[in-house]
C-alpha cells in the first residue's frame, strides 16, 4: 500500500515523521488506512499484512499530541477518525460465520485477533502518555471514540472459544488491562457502569455499537457477538441494568428464540440475569413481565436436560414478579398462579420419561415448587403421588440424584399439606419401605454414602408420615424387626419406632 503522498519525509537523515506531518496529511494518512481496511481484499495475506504495517508505523511514528492536542475542525476529527480506525479494525479481526465451529479458519482468526491486539496496546499507550501529558480534555474524546470498539475486540478474544488461540487470548487480556488502566477502573463493571455515581459509564456506548449485529437478521453473522453481549450483560447488576432495559431485553429474547439448543441456553441465561436485576416494577410495565413468561416456558417442550435446568430456575425467580399483580380477597379460591401451570406441565412431563438426564433435572428442581406453592400442592397430589413413586422404585446410577430429589420433594410435600397425608398412608409407607428393601440389598457399585444417604431420608420420610397419620406407621412396623433378617432394615424401623416414642433423633 502507498502513504507517500501522506508520509513523505524530506529530510536526509528521515529523522521523526510526526515533525513533518501536517494536520491534513495525517488524517489523510490515516483515511487511506481506514480504506484499505474496509475493502475485501484486505483479509488477504499480503495485502493484510501491509495495511497492519502500515498503521503500526503511524501510529508509531505520530506524536501524541498530533492525535490529541490542538484546536480547529480539522483536529477535532482526529479523534472520530482514531474511533473509525478502531471499528474497523475490530470488525476486521472479528469471526467469520464459518469460523465458528473452529477448523482452518480459526487459527487465521486468532492471528489477525493477535496482530490486531497489539495495535491496540500501541493506541492505547498513545492515550495513556496524552493523559499523563495534556491538561483538558483532548485525551479524553480520544478515548471515548477508542473505548467501545476496543472492548468489544478484548472480550471478543479474551473468552475461550473456538476462533481464538493461547496466544490471541493472552494480547486480548492485555488490551482489557490496558483499557482498564487508561480509563482508571478497577474492574469490567466499573467500566461500564461507572466507577461512581457522578460517572455515566460506557454501557450506552457499547451497546450501540453491538445493536446493528444483534437484530434477528444479522446476529448469526459473527459467532462472538452472542457472546460479547451475554458477558457484558453479566457483569451490569442492580441498579444499573433497570435504564438500559429497552436494550438488552429485545437481544435477550431474539437469542433465546433460536433452533440451536446452546443459543436458547445462552439467551435464557441473559433473561434469568434480567430478572434478577430488574425491578419488578419495570418488568411489570408494558407486560414486559408476561413477555418473558411465555418466551421462557415455551423451552419447557425442548426436552434437553441442560435448556430445562436453565429454564426451570428462571421461572422460579420469576413466578414472585407474576404474582405481584394477583389479589386474593379470601372469599373464594385462590387464583390458579403461574406456577400452578409450570407445574402441571412438569408433573406431565415426568410421568412417562425415560432419559435419566432429564429425569434427574425435573427431580433436581421439583422441591423448590413444592416450597413456592406450600399448601398450594394440594393441588397436584395425585400427579405428584404417581411422579414420586415412580421415581422410587427406578435405580437412577450411582450418585442416586433423583431418587435422593424425589425423596426431599416427599418431605416437603408432607409438611406443606400433612393434613391429606394420612388418607395416603399404605401407598407412601409401601413405596418407602420397598425403596430401604432395595438399597438395603442393593447390588450395584453405589457408594456407601449414597446408600447411607437414601436408608436416612427414607427413615426421615417414615418419621414425618408416622406424625402425619397420628402414630399409624409404628403400629404398621411393629412386626417388621422380628421377621426381617436385613440389619440396614431393621435399623430403620427402629429409629422410627424410637421418635415415635419419644426418644430424640438427630435426623429430623
Amino acid at each position: 500500500m502507498e502513504l507517500d503522498s501522506a508520509l513523505e519525509a524530506p529530510s536526509q537523515e528521515d529523522s521523526s515523521l510526526s515533525e513533518e506531518l501536517s494536520h491534513s496529511a495525517l488524517g489523510q494518512a490515516f483515511s487511506k488506512i481506514l480504506h484499505s481496511l474496509a475493502r475485501p481484499e484486505a483479509r488477504r495475506g499480503n495485502v493484510k499484512d501491509v495495511v497492519l504495517k502500515d498503521l503500526g508505523d503511524l501510529i508509531e511514528a505520530t506524536e501524541f499530541d498530533r492525535l490529541f492536542e490542538g484546536t480547529g475542525a480539522r483536529l477535532r476529527g482526529m479523534p472520530e477518525t482514531l474511533g473509525q480506525v478502531a471499528k474497523a479494525l475490530e470488525k476486521y479481526a472479528a469471526p467469520s460465520k464459518e469460523e465458528e465451529g473452529g477448523g482452518d479458519g480459526h487459527s487465521e482468526a486468532a492471528e489477525k485477533a493477535a496482530q490486531v491486539g497489539l495495535l491496540f496496546l500501541k493506541l492505547l499507550g498513545k492515550v495513556e502518555t496524552a493523559k499523563n501529558s495534556l491538561v483538558g480534555p483532548a485525551w479524553q474524546t480520544g478515548l471515548h471514540h477508542l473505548a467501545g470498539p476496543v472492548y468489544i475486540f478484548a472480550i471478543t478474544h479474551s473468552l475461550e472459544q473456538p476462533w481464538t488461540t493461547p496466544r490471541s487470548r493472552e494480547v486480548a487480556r492485555e488490551v482489557l488491562t490496558s483499557l482498564l488502566q487508561v480509563t482508571e477502573c478497577g474492574s469490567v463493571a466499573g467500566f461500564l457502569h461507572g466507577e461512581n455515581e457522578d460517572e455515566k459509564g460506557r454501557l450506552s456506548v457499547i451497546l450501540g455499537l453491538l445493536k446493528p449485529d444483534l437484530n434477528k437478521e444479522s446476529w448469526k453473522n459473527n459467532p462472538a457477538i452472542k457472546h460479547v453481549f451475554s458477558w457484558t450483560l453479566q457483569q451490569v447488576t442492580r441498579p444499573w441494568l433497570s435504564q438500559h432495559l429497552e436494550r438488552v431485553l429485545p437481544a435477550s429474547l431474539v437469542i433465546s428464540d433460536d433452533y440451536q439448543t446452546e443459543n436458547k441456553i445462552l439467551g435464557v441465561h441473559c433473561l434469568h440475569h434480567i430478572v434478577l436485576n430488574v425491578p419488578a416494577a419495570d418488568l411489570l410495565q408494558y407486560n414486559r413481565a408476561q413477555v418473558l413468561y411465555h418466551a421462557i416456558s415455551n423451552h419447557l417442550y425442548t426436552p434437553e436436560h441442560h435448556l430445562i435446568q436453565a429454564v426451570l430456575p428462571c421461572l422460579l425467580d420469576l413466578f414472585p414478579i407474576l404474582e405481584k399483580t394477583l389479589h386474593w380477597k379470601g372469599d373464594g379460591a385462590r387464583p390458579t398462579t403461574h406456577c400452578d401451570e409450570v407445574l402441571r406441565l412438569i408433573l406431565t412431563h415426568m410421568e412417562p420419561e425415560h432419559r435419566l438426564l432429564l429425569r434427574r433435572t425435573y427431580a433436581r428442581n421439583l422441591p423448590a415448587f413444592v416450597n413456592r406453592l406450600g399448601i398450594l400442592t394440594v393441588r397436584h397430589l395425585k400427579r405428584l403421588e404417581r411422579v414420586i413413586i415412580g421415581y422410587l422404585e427406578v435405580y437412577d446410577g450411582p450418585e442416586e440424584e433423583a431418587r435422593l430429589k424425589i425423596l426431599e420433594t416427599l418431605k416437603l410435600l408432607m409438611q406443606h399439606t400433612w393434613p391429606r397425608v394420612s388418607c395416603r398412608l399404605v401407598v407412601l409407607l409401601k413405596a418407602l419401605l420397598k425403596l430401604i428393601c432395595d438399597v438395603a440389598r442393593d447390588p450395584n457399585l453405589t457408594p456407601e454414602s449414597v446408600k447411607s444417604a437414601l436408608l436416612q431420608e427414607a427413615t426421615d420420610c417414615l418419621i414425618l408420615l408416622d406424625r402425619c397419620s397420628q402414630g399409624r406407621v409404628k403400629g404398621l412396623l411393629a412386626k417388621i424387626p422380628q421377621s426381617c433378617e436385613d440389619r440396614k432394615v431393621v435399623n430403620c424401623i427402629r429409629k422410627v419406632q424410637q421418635v415415635s416414642e419419644g426418644a430424640p433423633y438427630d435426623g429430623t
